[in-house]
């Protein structure tokens, strides 16, 4: 059988990731970055080359190794090493279930706990801090408005930023003001969306066809999830000279997430410019 640590990492990400579990694309990163965190750092302890690494010689030393590397030298936090830990669980959990003669071994590492942590408090964008973020962006210019459509956008439907990346000019049904979700996996949903919504989104996307991204990069692709991040995070920053309270929190498409699923109506929205010059009534 073969015990080579290369092997049963392909199949654990081939086999079980995709074949079994049918993970989407952002976990099966999660779980391929784990991989690349660890097997560098076992293939050193072990004083051989990643290829040539065999299941034997990953003992519960070198995991808790990893965790004090993670803790120590990347200093992540205990959810981030739990997220972590829990990858590697699953994988040699897998190696056992293929492999019995590896039971033993898989149970030393599964017996690794993990580590105890309060959980963080739920934090929530207020109404006011919400309405200072959207006003933000300059929509004198095309930037500022593809910003202010995407953060209302945001809002309005509660979306990943995997989910906005992802967004094309199809996934609109603008006559009717729904919006199909493409989200984990293959689960796909539907938001309506609210009439400031709907008209900000119809100028942004005008000319367009149905298989263009409705949040376009400076280039024209469309905007990453890290950059839909670092565009909420902009923004929020700009924000905070004039509400404070948001310097005090970490705002991201998460928390915007969050503020969604609270608020339980459309917030009456300011006549704003909206790109290339036109006035339109968003209340």
């Amino acid at each position: 059988m073969n015990n080579l640590v290369g092997s049963w990492v392909r199949r654990f990400l081939v086999e079980y990731l995709i074949g079994e579990r049918n993970y989407s694309v952002n976990t099966q990163r999660s779980y391929r970055d784990t991989f690349q965190l660890f097997l560098p750092l076992a293939a050193k302890r072990c004083r051989c080359a990643v290829e040539r690494l065999v299941l034997d010689q990953l003992k519960p030393k070198i995991v808790r190794e990893f965790i004090r590397y993670l803790e120590q030298s990347r200093h992540c936090g205990p959810s981030t090493i739990n997220q972590r830990l829990a990858t590697l669980r699953a994988w040699v959990r897998f190696v056992g279930a293929n492999a019995p003669e590896h039971l033993d071994w898989s149970s030393q590492i599964q017996a690794i706990r993990f580590k105890k942590h309060a959980p963080a408090p739920m934090i929530y964008l207020e109404k006011e801090e919400m309405k200072d973020l959207l006003a933000a962006p300059d929509q004198s210019d095309a930037q500022g408005f593809r910003d202010y459509a995407l953060l209302l956008f945001l809002y309005n439907t509660g979306a990943r930023a995997s989910e906005a990346s992802v967004l094309t000019v199809g996934d609109l049904d603008l006559a009717t003001s729904v919006v199909t979700l493409h989200g984990k996996g293959p689960k796909d949903r539907q938001c309506p969306l609210w009439k400031a919504t709907t008209t900000a989104l119809r100028e942004l996307v005008s000319g367009r066809a149905s298989n263009q991204s409705v949040f376009r990069g400076q280039r024209g692709g469309p905007l990453t999830r890290y950059g839909i991040h670092a565009l909420v995070e902009r923004h929020a920053r700009q924000a905070a000279s004039k509400t404070p309270t948001l310097k005090t929190k970490q705002v991201s498409p998460h928390r915007i997430r969050h503020y969604a699923d609270r608020r339980t109506m459309p917030p009456r929205l300011p006549i704003l410019r909206s790109f290339p010059g036109n006035l339109v009534n968003l209340k």
